[in-house]
Order: structure tokens, then sequence, then C-alpha cells
């Protein structure tokens, strides 16, 4: 047994991280030898996220088993953890008790998370198991719009009146029976409870008892309305440094508490939402079937294949030309392409900056500006080096000059549409990341073939 737990302390020494493949296979020898005794001995030091991933990571009917074998209990944080896409399944494997046990451990905030994606039918079973007060409040939280701070906020806080000494909140604190598991301010608020500062548990720790809170006050103090987006909470989480802030209703009273893991949980999302709307995918996770996965990535695919069509189109007006001088369809992909990625280097520089509100009406010309200058030179750059490739490719100077003003124009406009077309698509109130690729790649394409087979036909036929 010894020599066991100092190979697995070893294998986690060596990658950092406990799930790895030989705890895997252990805990599905466990499985497949239906050794229950063995399944909870290597599953009993794993964080609920590695429990969570673990069974992402299963097929579905691995999942089943392992959570049949698992049995008794279950750590509500391991729903938390979860992919949304495998969540009601897994819910549905788990006994009414074991889902009861779980369900009361979690924060009024993973409740909410955990239900509001659920089937009303499912979801008022798991509203059943809460306490009343519990319920009440999950259930107000609903209320809210989606995607908004009541919905990402924590019932439980911890708040004194603003007139009350460290030695008044110490006691309070050692005498209270529901304090949250985690906080890490004590709210200040005014009779009205409307929250007026916040006072870290370090300084209390520190000081006499004797000292006022009010005296003790961080400098940095947000309130959030409970309606914000929860984009827009993380961003200022993100920019003030906060550790929690307190969440206000429409009179400016205390409703509630968002903590600093769950505004960078909300950022994480963001940012992967980003990235997969550039790369036009969706939502999508590993875990969701083929049939959700192919309608996801059905439209951008069709608006890809429209704006195809008008790129050929373009091609088509200068059939001629190309007929005359087949080097021509040579070198057109090397102008589209690099068209292309030079697009895609100002798009994602922009779209990251719109998302972190660094891009605005106030620098956004010299933004854009300084794509354009970016693409010149390094137009000129690759310009030069591709009309001295087309000398000594095609024995002539001619074609080397059109393909090096082709490509000169064409990495200017990228870097104009690369920057331009996400700022338009903020202003018009559509998200940025959702089809600028598209659009860009059209207008790099559109412009790289009209340029080089235009002046081609101009001045070569």
């Amino acid at each position: 047994m010894a020599e066991q737990e100092q190979e697995t302390e070893h294998e986690r020494d060596e990658d950092g991280y406990p799930l790895n493949k030989q705890a895997v296979s252990r805990i599905m020898y466990a499985v497949d030898t239906d050794d229950r005794e063995m399944l909870w001995a290597e599953m009993e030091p794993l964080h609920p996220a590695d429990i969570a991933d673990l069974l992402e990571q299963s097929n579905a009917y691995d999942r089943r088993r392992l959570i049949k074998l698992y049995g008794g209990e279950f750590d509500g944080d391991i729903l938390s953890e979860l992919d949304e896409s495998i969540r009601e399944e897994v819910i549905g494997l788990l006994t009414p008790e074991v889902l009861a046990e779980a369900v009361r451990e979690l924060d009024s905030d993973d409740v909410v998370d955990l239900v509001e994606d659920l089937e009303d039918k499912q979801q008022d079973a798991i509203l059943e198991y809460l306490e009343d007060s519990d319920r009440l409040a999950v259930q107000q939280s609903l209320t809210y719009p989606e995607y908004s701070a009541g919905r990402l906020m924590q019932r439980e806080v911890v708040m004194a009146p603003e007139h009350w000494t460290v030695g008044d909140v110490i006691d309070f604190m050692r005498n209270a029976e529901d304090l949250p598991e985690q906080f890490y301010h004590i709210i200040l608020v005014d009779p009205r409870l409307h929250p007026v500062g916040n006072v870290t548990l370090g300084r209390i720790m520190a000081a006499r008892r004797d000292v006022p809170l009010k005296d003790m006050v961080e400098e940095t103090f947000h309130v959030i309305p409970v309606t914000q987006y929860e984009g827009d909470v993380a961003y200022a989480f993100n920019q003030y440094h906060l550790i929690s802030a307190p969440v206000v209703d429409e009179e400016g009273r205390l409703v509630g508490v968002i903590t600093i893991d769950d505004a960078m949980i909300v950022l994480d999302e963001e940012h992967e939402e980003d990235i997969m709307r550039l790369a036009g995918v969706g939502e999508g996770g590993l875990n969701d079937s083929v049939i959700a996965t192919s309608k996801q990535r059905v439209p951008w695919l069709a608006v890809n294949l429209l704006t195809a069509i008008l790129a050929s189109l373009v091609i088509a007006q200068f059939e001629a030309a190309i007929a005359q001088l087949v080097a021509l369809a040579v070198l057109m992909p090397i102008v589209a392409s690099m068209g292309g990625n030079a697009a895609t280097q100002s798009l994602t520089v922009a779209v990251r900056a719109l998302a972190t509100k660094d891009l605005t009406g106030s620098n956004v010309w010299r933004v854009l500006m300084r794509e354009v200058l970016v693409g010149l030179i390094n137009g000129v750059i690759f310009a030069v080096t591709m009309g001295i490739v087309g000398v000594i490719w095609f024995g002539g100077p001619e074609l080397g000059y059109v393909i090096a003003a082709a490509m000169v124009i064409n990495l200017v406009v990228a870097g104009f549409a690369g920057a331009g077309i996400p700022v338009v698509m903020d202003r018009l109130g559509v998200d940025p990341a959702l089809g600028s690729g598209t659009f860009v790649t059209t207008v790099t394409d559109v412009v790289g073939f009209f340029a080089f087979l235009g002046l081609a036909a101009a001045f070569l036929l």
C-alpha cells in the first residue's frame, strides 16, 4: 500500500496532474472488475474538477458504470465542474438520495448554474431537495435575465452595520452558524441595506477589537447592478483587480455577492466563446453529439460557400486573361492566402481589444491607421520577395511587377478590413467575433483576385 502511495505521488510530481493515464487505467480497471473499494481509494484523492474531467472523457457506457459503482456519495462540486453537455445525463444517473445530498452542499450560485439549463421537470425535482430559504433564493435568482449578475451571484453574504467595530464583527462570525464556506470581505451596509464599503478579513484579524470597521474599508469599492451583463462583471473584476463585489437591486439594496472565482470562469468562457465564434464552430464542446455539432457548424459553412462563390465570380470576369496566361492561375492563391493571413492577424487583435474594451471610439482611427501601415510595410517586404520569385520563375519582370503591386494592395486592404469589420459589427450591436472571419476573408479574396487579375489584364495582355 505504501509503495502504491509513493508511486502515485511520483506520477503526480512528474506531470503535475493527478488524473494521468495510470490513474485513469486503475479507475477503469476497478470499474471493469466491479471493485468498489478500489474505486473509492482511487477517486478519494481526486479534486472534483478531476472527477468531472474523468466523466467527460469517458464514453456514455463507461460513465454509467462508473457512477453506478461509485454509488453512495457524489460531491456536489463535481456537478458544478461538469460540462453542460453531459451534466443532465449525469444527474439522471444519480439516485434521488445521492442527488439531494449533493445539491444541499452547493452554494446558491452553483445551484443556479446547475439547474438553469435543465428542463422544468428536472429543475423542479432538484429544487425540492433544498431547504425552503435556499429554494426561495435560487428561484429568485432564476427570475433575473440569463447571463446577468443576478444569475452569477451567490446569496450567502456576510454583512455588518457601518457603525460596528472589529470586535463586534468577530463575535458575530464566531456565533454565526451559517457563514459561507469561503468569503473574502465583510460588506458594510447602511440602515437601508445599501453597501457602503468592503473590509478584508486579513485587516480585521490584524486590527484591535475597538477599531471601527469604517476606518478599514478598501479604497477600491465596486458595486454591481443585479441586471448587469456577466461579461461586463468579469471585465470589472479583471480591470480593477477585485476579489469580491456586492450586487445590488434596482433600489441599491444588497442582494448578493460575486467572488473572483466565478468572475474568472465567466472571463474564461468569454475568451473561449470568442475563439469558437472566430472559427465559426458555435459554442459546442467535445461531448456534443454528431448531429448537434453539425447543426452548429452548417450555418457559417453555408455563409462561407456564398462568399466563396462571390470570389469565384470575380475570377470568372478574367477567364480570358487566365486562358491566355496560365501563370496567373498558378500565382492567384498566393495573393489571396497572404491577404487572408494578414487580415486574420489584424482581426484577432481587434476582436481581443474590443472584448477587453481597449479598442474604443477614442483610439479606433489610430488603430486602423496602424494596421494599414503594418499592411503596407509587410506588403512591400513580400512584394519585393514575390517580384523576385516571379522574375526567376517565369523568366521576365512584368509578371513580378504585377504580383508585387497586387500583394501591396491586398495587404493594405487586409489590415484595414481586419481591424475595421469587427469595429463596424460592434457598433451595430453584433458580436464582433461572430462572422468577422468570413467577411474579412471574403474582402481579401475579392480584392486580391481583382487587383492581381485586373493589373495582369491591363499591363500583360
